[in-house]
């Protein structure tokens, strides 16, 4: 260290320490700080004191809230809870004597795997640690919660119950249950000789509904993606909360028919007769992978109320299969006789392809189930007959790249002396022209593909909501519902997540290889630049199944088994269309045509002649306007 470099440390150093002395308050300044973080002390404690003070006054209004409802249902808020348990050839529900509510829905014809990821007999929807159900009536002197009461079962059977909340002399409230035959319960709740607790104007309850929904398929994310908070407007559509972002206590304007929890293939669903009223607040938060829950659900509605007891306030609850035709049928069961549209909780996709669903796939898919076959035969059935149908779309859209294949050498002959890159919309034309006179359309190739994508967008909202596929295996796949993992490690890595899925692996594949057939036939019929642009275009069709395998990988292995086994059969008619296709003959046809259309270009119809014609109107006017752009310039000199 040099001289210069000390004297430069000595210095900042003498800087700082002067700094530090001049800033350094006086006795005063000091002494005022002091006062003050006194004072600031007093005002934090005070601050404290105050809010234990409110925080106890609460407690004491609770309390006297609650002695009052003591006073009211004295008899009612001691006891000792037990279970009744409603059942039929479907659903075993058991309610609790306190609160007198569904503690837990059991489904007996579908396999539960929760948390120990161990199979067992019967699927638990839900029980008392996940669920929650309470209704809170606002009287004059006291809040009535359904779920502080004991109530006495009466009328007792396998399918229904009586249960009775005494209030004193000649008041009670009486919740009554009817468990149908299939995934429907009916519930009533009325308030009888109460009408002088409630104020004159009072015509509504509250009612707060949670539950947790539990995770019961081995793909947390893919069927986390599939649950939602659902509901429906009353004389409107249905509607839900995002899957994916946390909403808490959202506002529906709208009064609604009924609210479903919702998972993958599962639904707790509450309808109100006499609708839930406008502005019930909805919540949805999603939980972590690991948890083995996927939502947190909550609804807090508003719904009829009679204090006189004269009518009921009625409900029905759907626990039960998010399968389309079941929600159908139960809809059918409903007491209420409104349009309630369940089946809307299984999602076909937007209007299009929801038609090719609602009236196609999902007839022909119960069709075949009902024949007893296995559910990985069924797919390859509906593939065999979507390329049946599909099929004079897709030897078409062959033919015309054929055509325009077979033409190639006669369209570089034809054009090859615009090859500068000033002369491409001459080579445009002239290519046009000699489509047109062979009566070909470069435009009839891609309609036809088009017109079959809303078939694979269908199938791709269809699988995913089959809840017949679910729990059940083909060849190595153990649940065609859920992926299929040749490896797993444990460990979210990121894109891939944890593990690898066979059929997503064989499905991606088989797009590189239909991906290169389609990509060579279309380099075939490519004439000058056009064949160097589809060079820069085969990359990304190349990339496209990666980026596939990113998204599917987490997906059905039924979807992705769809999808392999429909490329399977594209490429193996692709083939056979260029295997029976003579080109000398086809050739010789073309030629014909452009001897007939040669010298009588009226006979020019289709896209082609079409577009030959827009382009040489376009080209007419630039050559006007160039014309008009030399004569400004000459009369500028």
């Amino acid at each position: 260290m040099d001289k210069n470099t000390i004297i430069g440390f000595v210095l900042i150093a003498a800087v700082l320490i002067g700094f530090s002395i001049y800033s350094q308050p006086s006795a005063e300044q000091q002494a005022a700080q002091r006062e003050q973080f006194v004072k600031d002390s007093l005002a934090a404690v005070k601050k404290m004191n105050d809010a234990k003070l409110a925080q106890a006054k609460l407690a004491k209004a609770a309390e006297e809230a609650k002695a009052d409802t003591n006073a009211l249902f004295h008899t009612a808020l001691d006891g000792q809870a037990s279970d009744i348990i409603l059942k039929n050839s479907k659903l075993e529900l058991t309610l609790s004597t306190k609160g007198g509510t569904v503690q837990k829905a059991i489904l007996k014809d579908f396999t539960g795997h929760h948390k120990d990821k161990s199979d067992t007999k019967d699927l638990t929807l839900f029980d008392k640690n996940d669920h929650s159900l309470n209704f809170m009536l606002a009287a004059k002197e006291a809040n009535i919660e359904t779920q502080d009461l004991f109530f006495t079962p009466t009328e007792q059977s396998d399918t229904t119950v009586t249960l009775t909340a005494k209030a004193g002399e000649g008041k009670d409230i009486v919740l009554t249950y009817r468990l149908g035959k299939g995934y429907m319960l009916h519930m009533s709740l009325q308030a009888n000789g109460m009408a002088g607790l409630f104020a004159p104007n009072y015509t509504q309850m509250d009612v707060d509904w949670k539950s947790r929904c539990r995770q019961q398929e081995k793909g947390f994310t893919f069927e986390s993606r599939y649950a939602t908070l659902t509901y429906k407007e009353k004389d409107g559509g249905t509607d839900h909360l995002s899957e994916t972002t946390e909403k808490r206590d959202k506002q529906i304007e709208e009064a609604l028919d009924w609210v479903a929890f919702k998972d993958q293939f599962f639904s707790s669903i509450m309808i109100a007769k006499t609708d839930f009223a406008a502005n019930s607040l909805l919540t949805s938060v999603p939980q972590e992978k690991g948890s083995y829950y996927l939502k947190d659900y909550e609804a807090k509605m508003k719904t009829f109320f009679d204090p006189s007891g004269k009518t009921p306030s009625e409900f029905e609850f759907y626990f039960g299969p998010n399968d389309f035709q079941v929600l159908q049928h139960t809809e059918e069961e409903s007491a209420f006789g409104k349009d309630l549209d369940l089946q809307k909780l299984v999602y076909l996709g937007w209007p299009i392809v929801r038609w090719i669903n609602r009236f196609f796939t999902i007839y022909v898919f119960d069709w075949l189930t009902k024949l007893g076959i296995p559910m990985g035969i069924v797919l390859i059935l509906i593939t065999l007959l979507l390329k049946l149908i599909t099929y004079p779309l897709v030897k078409k859209s062959y033919m015309s790249s054929a055509k325009m294949r077979v033409l190639k050498p006669r369209l570089e002959e034809a054009t090859k002396q615009f090859d500068k890159p000033e002369d491409a919309m001459q080579k445009q034309q002239a290519m046009m022209a000699e489509y047109a006179k062979y009566g070909v359309s470069p435009m009839a190739g891609c309609l036809p593909m088009l017109i079959q994508m809303p078939i694979w967008i269908a199938m791709f909202n269809f699988v995913p909501n089959a809840i017949q596929l679910r729990g059940q295996s083909f060849l190595w796949i153990d649940d065609l519902s859920t992926y299929d993992p040749i490896f797993e490690w444990g460990k979210n890595l990121w894109l891939i997540g944890d593990h690898l899925s066979l059929t997503c692996i064989l499905f991606c594949v088989a797009n590189v290889l239909y991906s290169f057939m389609t990509m060579r036939q279309q380099r075939d019929q490519m004439v000058g630049q056009q064949a160097e642009q589809m060079k820069m275009m085969q990359w990304m069709m190349y990339l496209m199944p990666v980026m596939f395998f990113f998204m599917f990988n987490d997906y059905s292995s039924g979807l992705n088994f769809y999808y392999f086994i429909s490329l399977f059969f594209s490429a193996a008619i692709m083939w056979t269309l260029r295997k029976t296709t003579n080109d000398e003959k086809l050739l010789a046809i073309l030629d014909a045509r452009y001897k007939e259309n040669k010298n009588n270009p009226k006979k020019m119809g289709g896209l082609a002649a079409r577009l030959q014609a827009m382009q040489e109107q376009q080209a007419e006017m630039q050559r006007k306007r160039e014309e008009l752009e030399r004569k400004r310039k000459g009369l500028g000199h």
